[in-house]
């Protein structure tokens, strides 16, 4: 890689880290709040620097809004949810810089294996943003079966499984659906932009 081509990669991931940024301190731009939850839309970012640029740099990117979400959890909780789990590098951390490896590594298979750009592009915004959503509620459970938890989902803790596959299910379906759509029409141009450049 020449040094032309390192300065134009940086670059641009940092342009990816400076939308997830604003996306996480604009109201309603990346996390829409709905009762105890948070709608995310910044899975969406994640899987596009991850398809563009590789998993490596897609995982900083992810990983750069999972720290904003660690500390917003202690300064400026975006759900009631956010103090009691967030807190938990392990569930606010990690699943945002799975999203990149995963949606990264999927893409880059599915692209070669099928040569269908678009098609993979979703299907690895689709993984990327089941892998966010699978892991925060998968790890939600593992460490936090507390009655307080289970309170603010609105449940005791016995019926805490079903609240969290319920929210799967409903909150996750849209997030898929939106994912799908979105990384596609963004990654596909962006992707062009950056290949056409680096070809100079």
């Amino acid at each position: 890689m020449t040094r032309r081509q390192r300065i134009r990669r940086n670059t641009l991931r940092s342009i990816f880290i400076a939308i997830i940024i604003l996306q996480d301190f604009v109201p309603f731009l990346g996390n829409i709040p709905l009762g105890p939850l948070s709608i995310t839309t910044l899975h969406v970012t994640v899987c596009v620097a991850a398809i563009v640029l590789g998993p490596v740099d897609g995982a900083i990117v992810g990983g750069t809004w999972g720290i904003l979400t660690w500390v917003r959890a202690f300064v400026a909780p975006s759900s009631p949810l956010a103090p009691l789990v967030l807190v938990n590098p392990l569930v606010s951390v990690f699943p945002r810089i799975m999203i990149g490896l995963v949606a990264g590594y999927l893409y880059r298979w599915l692209s070669q294996w099928s040569g269908h750009q678009k098609l993979a592009m979703a299907v690895a915004g689709v993984v990327g943003s089941l892998t966010n959503t699978g892991l925060v509620l998968g790890l939600i459970y593992l460490f936090y079966q507390t009655p307080a938890v289970a309170q603010a989902y609105g449940v005791n803790v016995a019926h805490l499984l079903g609240a969290l596959l319920v929210i799967l299910a409903t909150n996750g379906s849209l997030e898929l659906v939106f994912a799908a759509v979105a990384v596609p029409l963004i990654a596909y141009p962006v992707a062009e932009v950056h290949r056409r450049l680096a070809a100079m």
